[in-house]
């Protein structure tokens, strides 16, 4: 069973943490720095699951999952959003987008585990 999770934030080093946590357990991770390359690598590379920053420069999580639900071919794929922003209108805005999941900065990396593993099993589910 496929376990593939892209993750697009501009910190490398959260990157890396959650690359770290995921693939500890067995999954395959994919890293994207900025919005355009997320989406270019989620078309390409079909992951199972996205882990998506809101505030990046450019083009920010909030738009790239707007575009993910609006594509025929990306909108079945789980988002979970990460961002330092805790309000609850922030949150709002990010599941209003079709976002399944929010994680504010910093989560432990038991919490990170449980919504992927838990996304990525309903998700197949469903299929």
């Amino acid at each position: 069973m496929s376990r593939r999770v892209l993750t697009i934030d501009d910190q490398t080093d959260i990157r890396r943490l959650i690359r770290m946590t995921l693939e500890f357990e067995g999954f395959d991770v994919l890293e994207a720095g900025s919005g355009p390359e997320g989406l270019e690598m989620a078309w390409s590379k079909k992951p199972d699951l996205i882990l998506l920053d809101v505030m990046m420069p450019g083009m920010s999580g909030l738009t790239v999952a707007s575009m993910l639900r609006t594509d025929e071919r990306l909108k079945h794929i789980p988002v979970v959003m990460l961002t330092a922003l805790d309000r609850e209108s922030d949150m709002e805005a990010g599941l209003a987008t079709g976002a399944q999941a929010y994680l504010a900065k910093p989560f432990s990396p038991m919490e990170l585990l449980d919504v992927v593993e838990r996304l990525i099993t309903e998700s197949q589910a469903r299929r």
